[in-house]
């Protein structure tokens, strides 16, 4: 017994002083999160975690008393979740997400979404020519749900009156309409993402649909003299939604894609990673979605002078354009968390900058 008290007094000594260190680095981490460390702080934590670790495993080894043993195992456990587990708040993760997660899960799809915005571009150019050539493609171009009794037979009065909320179709029938057509998207969106699995081809096909319909509705729009008046009245809100869309087909194609080409990976591997880069895609468009039916209630349905609907939805496309290419960019915090030592080491760096 004297002797594994003098071994254990002498490893207490050798050692206490980076325990020491790890505890009081611990107790400001879990009071106020990483930020609290000095660069230098956060650099030096997984190395003492690694030695605590390293301390535990001779403890028991050499069988040492009770009590040092149980410091040391609730020492390691504490670090443990500094080093590898996420200490922000809800909050705080949301924010992060839409500063710098979300815009740069869109410039590593880049390509994707690029080939989703053709698809869409694509279809409403051949609805246009198509019911340009033939107005009466309307009828198989627009779902009549859509439509809404905006089709070739409708006056120029009418067509009109659907653009402003005037006595022929109320406000109440707009405002219905235009709550369709959002849930229309979104649903559209939402089946892009969830198709991806079958190699990506029914998402072409909705995309391209989803164009084709738009492409219609502004042709026969034009065909009155009012194509300007249409599109200043589809684009504030448009913008927005159409672009989540494509947001959500580039995610379904992205699955498609690693459906089609797994590379090393199995095919149920390769889904699985392009799944959860996907789903950062999803979740982004479902807020945009959101942000485009604000635009759409609150603005749209009160403001009808058609230069004002045009800065709108100029401004949106600046806006969105400028998030994509730019947010996140310079941000110190890491867009991974698959290494969570590493993490830190970048955030050190960043509070270093």
């Amino acid at each position: 017994m004297p002797e594994v008290t003098l071994k254990s007094a002498r490893f207490r000594a050798e050692r206490e002083a980076s325990w020491r260190e790890l505890e009081r680095l611990v107790g400001a981490f879990e009071a106020r999160g990483p930020r609290s460390l000095s660069a230098a702080e956060l650099n030096r934590l997984p190395a003492l975690y690694r030695g605590v670790v390293s301390s535990l495993s001779v403890a028991r080894a050499i069988s040492l008393d009770k009590n040092l043993l149980a410091y040391l195992t609730a020492l390691a456990g504490r670090a443990y979740l500094c080093v590898y587990g996420s200490k922000r708040r809800a909050g705080e993760a949301i924010a992060d997400f839409f500063r710098r997660g979300f815009p740069r899960a869109v410039r590593r799809h880049a390509a994707p979404v690029a080939v989703a915005m053709g698809l869409m571009l694509l279809g409403m150019a051949t609805g246009y020519r198509l019911t340009v050539a033939d107005p009466e493609r309307y009828y198989d171009l627009v779902d009549s749900r859509l439509a809404a009794g905006r089709d070739p037979a409708a006056s120029t009065a009418e067509l009109r009156a659907a653009l402003y909320g005037g006595q022929d179709f109320g406000n109440d029938l707009l405002g219905a309409f235009s709550a369709f057509l959002a849930t229309h998207n979104a649903q559209i969106g939402i089946l892009c993402f969830a198709l991806g699995a079958a190699a990506g081809a029914p998402v072409v096909y909705l995309l391209f649909e989803n164009g084709l319909m738009l492409g219609a509705m502004g042709a026969l729009y034009g065909s009155r003299g009012l194509g300007a008046e249409f599109w200043a009245w589809a684009l504030p809100h448009g913008v927005t939604e159409l672009t989540a869309v494509a947001l959500c087909g580039a995610a379904g194609l992205s699955l498609g894609g690693a459906l089609l080409f797994p590379g090393r990976h199995t095919r149920l591997q390769a889904l699985a990673s392009r799944g959860r880069e996907a789903a950062l895609l999803v979740a982004g468009a479902v807020a945009m979605l959101f942000v485009a039916a604000v635009i759409e209630g609150v603005f749209r349905q009160r403001v009808h002078d058609p230069a004002w609907r045009w800065l709108v939805a100029a401004a949106s496309l600046g806006l969105w354009i400028w998030y994509f290419l730019f947010a996140g960019r310079a941000a110190a915090w890491p867009e991974s968390a698959a290494a969570p030592a590493a993490a830190l080491g970048s955030w050190a760096a960043g509070a270093g900058g």
